[in-house]
Order: C-alpha cells, then structure tokens, then sequence
C-alpha cells in the first residue's frame, strides 16, 4: 500500500492595509529634505569660512598647492621726433635693482632681505611716503617682535565677541599693529632706508617684479649684489626708464606721462586694465602723450607660470609677446620752429621797446599746410606783465582764446551769401550806422561820409557799415536811419552767422591730433548790441589754431581740413631711432563751406586787395619786403585791460589770417598780438604784420615754395 504525502498548502503572505498611506511617503520625503537641507547648510558654513573667515588661510594654500599664474611684464614706451628725425622726447635708460616674489616668501625673509641691501645700496632712499603702517609692518616682519607683540594680546583678542568664532587671520594682524607702540617705530634713517625696501617687496604681487630702487649704481655695489645672491633672493639688477624731454620750444604741448610709482590714474585705471596695461603701467596724462598713449605704450608681455606644491615655478609660457612702443614722428621742423618762435620774440621785444607791449600778455602763431592740415609751427610767449618775464608756450596757441576783430569778415561775408540777403560782390553803402539809442558806427576812412562799396573792397578798407548792414539783413531788419532793432530773432540769427563761423573752424573744435583744445568762447548775452559787435568781430573768442584753420580753409577753397602735428608712426628699433614707416597720418576733410566758387574766390579777392591795394588797404604792411605774394586779412579788436592800480587801460587785440603764395597757397597762418597800447591819435602796432611777412620769408628761405 503506497502511502500519499500531502503537501502542506502554502502560506499566503498577509497584507497590511495602513489606514493612511500618504502621510507615511510625506513623512519620508520631508526628512529626505529635511537632510538635504543639513548638508546644504553645512556646505555653506563651509564655503563661509573658507571664503570669508579664512580667506588669506586658502588663498596662500592654492598657491602653493600648485597653480596657473599669468603675470604681466611692461613694455618700452615709444618716443617722439621732430619732422627731420630729432628726438624730442626719448627714453633715459636707469639701472634699477628689481625684486620678484615668489609665493613662498615671507615677510621674515624680506625683512633680511631689505636690511642686507641697505648695507650695500648707500644712495640716498625717498622715504617719505613711508607711513606710521608701514613701519609697524616692518617690525612686525620680526619674528622676535611678533612674538612679543602675540604675548600682549588675551584669548578674548582671538574670537568674535558676538559668535565665539576665531577672527580672520586678517583681524588678529590688526590687532597686532594696534598693540605695537610708537617708541618701538622711532627707526633712524638705516633702518627707515631698510623699511622702505621692505614696504616695496611686501608691495609686489606673486611672479611680479618690483622696482626697489634705481639710479647709477657703482660696479662695486653690482658686484656685491651678485656675490649675495644667495642671500637675496628674488633680488636682481636690470634697467627702466625716464621720460626725457630736450629743451624745444614745444615742451608745453608735448604732454607728460605718469610715473612708475603713481602709475595709471585711479579713474582710468578700469579702462586701462582692460586693454591688458598693469596697474604700475606709466601712461600719458597731457596733450601729445596722451593723445597718442595707444600707440606710445607699445603691448604688454603676458606670461603664464605654473608651480608646484612646494611654490617652486614648473613651467613657463609666454602668451602674449611684448612689443616696443612705436616712434611718432611731428610734422613740425624743430629749426623752422625755432626761426618763428625767434620771430614772435624778437618782434614782441621790439614791441615792448615802443610803448607798445606794456601790457600785453603774449604772442601767438600757428602755421600750418592748407592741403595737407599738417602743422608746421606752434609758437607762443607768455609775457609776465610785472616781471617782463618771458616764457616759451605753444600751448597757448591752442588753449587761449582772443577776440579776433576784422579777421572774421570773410565769415560774415559767408553768412550773407547762405542766408541770401548778399548777391556776388555786392555794392553797399559804407555809412555811418545810427541805431536807436546807440553811437554811430562808422569806419575810419570815410569821416563820416557814405560811400559806395563792394564785397571785395569791404574786406580791403575792412568796412564795419557793411559787415552791420550783412547782419541786420540776416536778422530781416534792414537797415535804416535811426531804427530800433526786434530781438525777437536775434538768437536764431546769432546761430546763422555762427555757423558760418564754424564751417571755417571758428567756435568749433578743429579736429586736431592734440586732446584738450579750447573750441573757444561763445558770448551767452545775446543782445542786439552784441549781435553787430559780432559782425565785425568784437564778440566772440577764439583760438590761435582756429584762426589758422581759417585761412586754410579760405586757402584751399572752403575745404576745412583738421590740423594734424604728428606725420607718422614708426617702429622702434632696439637702439630706440626710428624704424620703419608703420602708418602715414592722412589728410581729413571736416567739411566744405557752402558757397559757391565764384563767390570763395571774391573772398580770395578781397585778401589780395588787403594787401596789393591802394592806399586804404589795411595790410600793405604783410608785402613790405615780402620774398613772394601773401594774401592776408588784418584784424583789431578793442579791449581794456588792468593797468595794476585799478585803472583800465584801453588797449586792442592784432590779429592777421593769412596764406601764400597767393596764387599757391602751401602755408596757411595766424598772428595774434594781445593787448597792445593805442596811443592817443589812434594808431596801434603793425607787429602783427611783420611776423606775418618774416615767417613767409623764413620759410621761403629754407625750403622754398614750389
């Protein structure tokens, strides 16, 4: 009989039914944020105190720990010639005795360091700038003082009050400083040296090489330096540079550069940086240097520098190879220069000698090429009315503004023709003018008469009357005898004959190569009196360059070309002369003035009468001896001026435009005389006549005209 066995049924796994099952996978979810949220905050605890609490602690750890630095190295910078290759402002080699750090350097090896190099560098050092700091620093850089200083502080001195957490290292150094007395810091002039060499290391960044000192070392100090290099690390001899600039007549527009101490200004030290210049960086901060700072500087060498973990370098690679700043070589002939500044100075001594120049501040004169805008000339003399004195100061030609008086007709002139209220040459009654409630206005050939003129002889007798008449035309207000004059128009006409003006470079900036020029000066009270004073020249301002700009723009027959005072850029050489030809600075045409030729050369006319005509033309001086034919425009505005004992004395402004050959104008230029005495029957200098027709002649006789 078999006997089945049975299996025993399996048994069903039981299945639990919670009541509320949502509520347990919450629970879990929130402790899983819950522990998310620990770790987050952990994390931040962490960052904090490594990013903020112990800043410098993990700075100096990455360093060493091994790193990418790049590090910048300064270029050359690039110097400045006259038209035939003299240098005008060149470079002065120095030696210098330079300091790189490394990032395992510490303040005790620096401090050795700077006390070793007092005992073998015994030139005087500048330790003026060291501070009460800077000192502190210095003794603390002991590690015998910084011990002893540690002992003065309690436990307390180490923790925030408020957290109970230790302070950044930065902190505690605080405190050390404050804990250092002033009787510890009274050095004598060694250990002062000692502390300024000290203050520029400590100064210097990682893989940076700092100046510590320059000058003219003796070969016993270079060779001592070199027997202790082992001794002084980081320490090694090489060269920099000064900014020298000859003695010319242009010093004052040639601008200046910061020095490597002061390095790139605070408020353009963003704007530098970012076009890869270091903060030490010596940048131009005037005029030439700065106008052309972009191509001066030269680029900067970039290198990038890897060490290991012991903060040794491993590795070396230059990114970006540095390069010399280039040469500029002016427009302007530093013997013709000179021959017009001679000129300017001669005349004014004998201006002086003749009762003339009592009071007068200076003289001015720009030429310039009417084609080309190239500037040949930028002479001044400052006069010091008390002294006598007198000073070179072309930058006056640029910067210093005068009433130009009858010069400016040929603007007005210009204005008459663009409004249409003149037609070609015109004929105009030069009478005198009587206006409501004013003195007549007449000019000085006439005694009073009325006389039939043209455009052209407007400009050769220099007629005030028609150039009036012009301006009350423009304002719709022709004139009439004894009139009252509306001003309900008077600005918008004020605008009319000023623009004008500026298509021929006054009141305008003329677009030269040199920051910082004046655009001269608009008067702001806009009456009705003013307004025919503006006419003829008795109102606005301008400069010596505008006034030249001027007479090339009537030169070359209403092409306003900016003036340019730097002909090309050229590469350096290693020997710091000039290489090659980099870049020619082209000529830029502003604008044209908008008349037509016929009417240009009417203006051209009438400078040829000023100078060619009959007895009542008022340049006839310009052609006394002169070697080839000038046309030429005078001017003589009235001013007054302090005799020094509050009295005023009445004195005029001499003024000439002018351009030659007549019939091929190569030189464009103007005079301005400041100033001068009118003696009592009316008469005043010619000066500015005779520096006209001496700086032709000048520049006749040394270069010829084609």
């Amino acid at each position: 009989m078999v006997v089945m066995k049975l299996k025993k049924p399996k048994k069903r796994k039981s299945t639990v039914i919670l009541n509320h099952p949502t509520k347990i996978i919450l629970k879990r979810v929130n402790f899983l944020f819950f522990v998310i949220f620990v770790l987050f905050l952990s994390l931040i605890a962490k960052l904090y105190n490594m990013q903020i609490m112990n800043k410098s602690f993990y700075d100096k750890k990455t360093v060493t720990s091994g790193s990418v630095t790049k590090v910048t190295e300064g270029s050359v910078r690039g110097q400045i010639f006259d038209a035939k290759g003299i240098a005008l402002v060149s470079n002065k080699t120095l030696q210098t005795i330079n300091f790189t750090r490394s990032p395992a350097m510490t303040a005790e090896q620096m401090r050795g360091i700077a006390l070793k190099l007092v005992n073998i560098i015994q030139e005087p050092v500048e330790t003026d700038t060291l501070t009460t700091r800077d000192k502190k620093d210095f003794f603390l850089a002991d590690p015998k003082n910084l011990s002893g200083v540690r002992e003065r502080l309690k436990k307390s001195d180490y923790v925030d009050p408020k957290t109970g957490e230790k302070l950044p290292e930065g902190e505690i150094y605080a405190k050390y400083v404050d804990k250092v007395s002033d009787d510890e810091i009274l050095y004598d002039t060694e250990t002062e040296r000692a502390a300024t060499f000290y203050k520029r290391m400590n100064g210097t960044s990682n893989f940076t090489t700092n100046i510590i000192t320059s000058g003219e070392f003796t070969a016993e100090q270079l060779a001592k330096i070199a027997e202790n290099e082992r001794n002084l690390k980081g320490i090694a001899i090489g060269n920099t540079w000064n900014r020298e600039y000859s003695d010319s007549t242009l010093n004052s527009i040639l601008g200046t550069v910061t020095s490597e101490k002061n390095g790139i200004p605070a408020e353009k030290l963003d704007d530098y940086l970012k076009k890869g210049y270091s903060r030490n960086d010596r940048v131009g901060t005037s005029y030439i240097e700065k106008g052309y700072e972009d191509v001066l500087h030269g680029i900067n060498a970039v290198k990038e520098i890897s060490v290991d973990k012991n903060g040794e370098i491993a590795n070396e690679q230059t990114l970006v190879q540095g390069e010399r700043g280039k040469n500029l070589k002016l427009t302007i002939d530093s013997k013709f220069q000179q021959g017009v500044q001679d000129i300017l100075k001669n005349n004014f001594i004998k201006l002086q000698n003749e009762g003339y120049g009592t009071y007068s501040a200076g003289a001015y004169v720009v030429v310039m090429n009417p084609s080309t805008g190239a500037i040949y000339a930028l002479s001044g003399i400052v006069h010091d009315v008390k002294t006598g004195e007198i000073t070179d100061n072309a930058l006056g030609t640029i910067k210093n503004v005068f009433t130009p008086g009858s010069v400016v007709k040929m603007g007005t002139l210009t204005a008459g023709w663009e409004n249409h209220v003149l037609v070609g040459n015109q004929v105009l009654n030069d009478q005198p003018i009587e206006i409501q409630g004013s003195a007549p206005k007449q000019s000085w050939f006439t005694n009073g008469q009325t006389t039939s003129i043209t455009a052209v002889q407007s400009l050769e007798y220099s007629s005030n009357p028609y150039m009036i008449q012009t301006a009350l035309a423009i304002l719709g207000q022709p004139y009439q005898k004894g009139m009252g004059i509306y001003t309900s128009k008077l600005e918008e006409s004020f605008n009319k004959i000023r623009k004008s003006y500026a298509e021929y470079g006054l009141g305008a900036s003329t677009g030269i190569d040199i920051p910082d020029e004046s655009e001269g000066f608009n008067g702001v009270d806009e009456t009705a009196a003013n307004y025919l004073d503006e006419s003829f020249g008795q109102y606005d301002n301008y400069t010596p360059l505008q006034l030249a700009q001027y007479a090339a723009t009537l030169a070359n027959d209403g092409k306003r070309v900016s003036p340019h005072i730097v002909e090309g850029i050229y590469e350096s050489n290693d020997d710091g002369s000039l290489g090659a030809l980099h870049k020619t600075i082209e000529p830029k045409t502003l604008n044209t003035v908008e008349i037509s030729q016929e009417n240009m050369s009417l203006l051209q006319q009438g400078m040829y009468q000023v100078t060619h005509g009959g007895g009542m033309a008022t340049g006839l001086n310009v052609m006394e001896n002169a070697s080839v034919s000038i046309n030429a425009k005078t001017g003589t505005s009235e001013t007054y001026v302090s005799d020094g004992n509050g009295g005023l004395v009445y004195t005029s402004v001499n003024n000439v435009v002018a351009y030659a050959p007549s019939e091929n104008p190569q030189i464009a230029i103007s005079v301005m005389v400041p100033d001068t005495i009118i003696r009592d029957d009316g008469v005043t200098t010619h000066a500015n006549q005779y520096i006209t027709r001496d700086i032709v002649n000048l520049y006749h006789a040394i270069y010829g005209f084609k």
